[in-house]
């Protein structure tokens, strides 16, 4: 009587021991390492170790007793035990499933390579921004800024400077601040996120994985948010203070490290005043430093009210910590109209919840999340509730 236990596809090489029994007939001393090729059924006496490697439509009958390593590339394996004490194991070469191999060859792409990367370096400072300059001196002019772990590519080797790209920005940083080879993989694969990037016009982010839920806020097209999961059809991100959820229909997912941010943004055209451009410059000292809820410190963490309550105060403009508040302090304006230093208000219906500074060309600085800090996004990114004017 044949007793069969199926022991499934094996995706990738599978390696397993079969253990059967006390050595009961011709036992020998020595193992046997051979890799038979045979397409015979192979009969191994008692007490050999058997290491058989990539088997196709090959059994091998073996006596009681006998250890067995199989190593098979994409098979299905089958034991099975006779009356005899005879186990007899066999193979049938499978095609592998497509996806579990995509899978397995994006597991051993390293992060630079799953991100596009063919020369990584990644910035490697204690504390505040590192400067992208527009040539390899540190008497040009600052095109962006990197904080700490942000990737960028090297396009060219100038001495005690690099030539890189990163993000939108390309320009010059000192090697000092810039770790390369293994050392920039290891930082880089711990860097590594997954990012949804917005494909449509507006999309709602809801406050469940449901369009029945309520809207949270709006998200524009070619904005994109670090993905906490993605879950039946929905993806999770974190909009500033809050969490929330997106449909998968209308991004796109791709693998991304942090990246440099422009500074473009601070080179203002004819009407903005020097304090407004002042008050621009100031904030931005700030990118990537910590978001803490209720903190008011700008170096050791704030939150988004916070933030905007300590920049005004350095131009003497006092606002109490609370975004719902500080609206009543100043003068509404349509949001088509807003300057360098306004503040944008955000949140759900006409609650607000949320508070940026508008720098220009589209852009604001806000303390967004836990996640990301202090940053720099589209001023767009979800629709304002108001535009307030101080200066």
């Amino acid at each position: 009587m044949k007793n069969k236990l199926k022991l499934g596809q094996a995706a990738g090489v599978v390696a397993f021991a079969i253990i059967i029994g006390a050595a009961s007939m011709n036992v020998h001393g020595a193992a046997d390492t051979s890799k038979a090729k045979t397409k015979d059924i192979n009969t191994v006496n008692a007490g050999v170790a058997l290491d058989v490697n990539e088997m196709s439509n090959e059994a091998f009958s073996l006596t009681a007793g006998v250890t067995a390593k199989l190593a098979y590339a994409y098979s299905d394996i089958s034991v099975s035990q006779n009356d005899t004490d005879v186990v007899t194991a066999s193979a049938e070469s499978a095609p592998a499933d497509t996806a579990e191999a995509d899978t397995a060859q994006e597991q051993i792409q390293t992060a630079a390579q799953l991100c596009g990367y063919t020369n990584l370096a990644m910035s490697a400072i204690s504390s505040g921004n590192l400067n992208i300059r527009s040539e390899a001196s540190t008497d040009s002019e600052v095109v962006g800024i990197l904080t700490n772990h942000n990737a960028c590519e090297i396009i060219e080797d100038a001495g005690d400077w690099f030539k890189v790209t990163s993000g939108k920005v390309t320009g010059y940083v000192n090697k000092e601040y810039l770790v390369t080879g293994d050392e920039a993989n290891a930082i880089a694969e711990q860097e590594l996120s997954t990012v949804a990037t917005v494909n449509t016009e507006t999309l709602n982010v809801r406050s469940e994985k449901s369009t029945d839920a309520s809207i949270l806020s709006q998200v524009g097209n070619s904005e994109a948010f670090t993905v906490n999961s993605v879950a039946d059809g929905w993806v999770e991100i974190n909009v500033d203070d809050s969490v929330g959820y997106i449909s998968q229909d209308y991004v796109t997912l791709s693998k991304a490290l942090p990246t440099a941010k422009t500074i473009e943004q601070v080179k203002y055209g004819d009407g903005v005043s020097d304090v407004r451009s002042s008050a621009v410059s100031y904030a931005l000292q700030f990118v990537g430093n910590r978001y803490v809820w209720g903190g008011t410190s700008l170096t050791n963490g704030v939150d988004c009210s916070g933030f905007t309550m300590q920049i005004m105060a350095k131009y003497g403009i006092s606002l109490p910590h609370s975004s719902k508040a500080q609206p009543s302090y100043g003068t509404k304006i349509s949001a088509s109209d807003a300057q360098p230093g306004d503040l944008f208000f955000y949140g759900s219906g006409k609650s607000i919840s949320h508070v940026a500074m508008y720098i220009g060309n589209g852009q604001i600085v806000h303390a967004s999340n836990k996640r990301d800090g202090i940053k720099v996004s589209n001023a767009f990114y979800r629709t304002p509730i108001c535009v307030v004017r101080y200066f």
